[in-house]
């Protein structure tokens, strides 16, 4: 699935409109914010399609290789 911006940009609005009400507590609202956040990141990056050239070696059963010009998207 290749990345997408929309979701991320809504994700971190809705994460600061969360954070805007919570004065009660600013250290738990810190380290919730921080906690969400990576959960917002973790997610966004792990949806990215790695794009990019494969050269292999080997036999079909036992392939070795590596990306080359690899890119997420």
């Amino acid at each position: 699935m290749p990345l997408n911006k929309n979701w991320l940009k809504q994700q971190l609005k809705a994460l600061s409109d969360t954070m805007a009400t919570r004065t009660a507590n600013p250290e738990q609202a810190r380290q919730d914010y921080a906690d969400a956040l990576g959960d917002i990141i973790d997610t966004y990056v792990r949806g990215a399609d790695v794009v990019g050239s494969v050269s292999t070696t080997g036999t079909a059963a036992a392939q070795q290789g590596s990306i080359t010009s690899g890119r997420l998207e």
